[in-house]
């Protein structure tokens, strides 16, 4: 793998995985155009996950470190028999929300990771899930806008954003896409939902990683390859902080759209490829 490649799978990782336009679709259609053999860039995948966590824990360290904070007054709440108060504790409440929608995430990854997997043997299943994340996006961007925050956010909410991020481990289903359409169908606030968008994708994404890890360690790295590994994965945490940063500000300002025209633009052109040329 050259430096170009690597960057530009950075590059993409970064964007992707947190712009709603499924950054597992796009990787394994570069992966395809470039001729790289998966089982030969697993731990560069792995280092991908890390450098897109990085961008997370840049924009959102103060939320982080409150969620922590928090865990261990929980901890000595529940100790001392006082509860868990979750209605006087915002960010306490904020932290059991995410635990609640990660499980299902967890429970589908684990029980369906075959077939996910068997879906990255052609092009075709990358250009529907491109189309449902387009339809996702579209129905996202016509629900009204609302105050609700995490005082009125509920366990089914987070159980069914859980669910539809679970869905997205499906290729070409965007996860940040379809997590903010489910935040968005439970009629919580924008921004509000975008920070809860981008901190259950930690969990999500760490879990990946972890999950490809002893894989990735056992195939192994050739050191050679270890300057472009840590340009991609430089780039991916860069990328990653933009990619951040502009989704903050499009779901705000109402503008799914765009990115709704080319996930059906660039389904439709994968599925052809697939039929006819593939």
């Amino acid at each position: 793998m050259s430096y170009f490649e690597a960057v530009i799978l950075g590059l993409v990782q970064g964007l992707a995985e947190f712009l709603p336009i499924s950054s597992s679709g796009h990787l394994a259609l570069l992966q395809q155009w470039f001729g790289i053999e998966e089982d030969n860039v697993l731990l560069f995948a792995v280092l991908l996950h890390v450098g897109t966590l990085i961008s997370v824990f840049i924009v959102y360290w103060r939320d982080i470190w409150e969620l922590i904070v928090e865990l261990f007054i929980t901890i000595k709440d529940i100790c001392t028999g006082k509860g868990l108060r979750l209605q006087e504790r915002p960010v306490r409440k904020l932290g059991v929300m995410i635990i609640v929608a990660t499980i299902p995430t967890a429970i589908i990854g684990f029980l369906f990771n075959d077939f996910f997997d068997s879906l990255y043997t052609s092009v075709i299943p990358i250009g529907i899930g491109l189309i449902i994340t387009g339809i996702f996006l579209t129905v996202a961007e016509k629900m009204g806008d609302s105050n609700r925050g995490i005082r009125q956010m509920n366990c089914r909410n987070a159980l069914f954003i859980g669910v539809v991020q679970g869905v997205a481990i499906c290729p070409g289903i965007s996860r940040s896409g379809s997590t903010l359409f489910g935040s968005l169908i439970c009629n919580l606030d924008r921004k509000f939902a975008v920070k809860f968008v981008f901190l259950i994708s930690i969990p999500s994404i760490l879990g990946s990683a972890i999950l490809e890890a002893p894989a990735a360690i056992e195939s192994g790295m050739d050191m050679a390859q270890l300057g472009p590994v840590i340009a991609g994965m430089v780039v991916a945490a860069i990328s990653g902080l933009v990619a951040i940063k502009t989704m903050i500000k499009l779901v705000s300002n109402k503008k799914l759209n765009y990115f709704s025209y080319y996930v059906w633009a660039l389904g439709l052109v994968v599925i052809c490829y697939g039929i006819f040329i593939a």
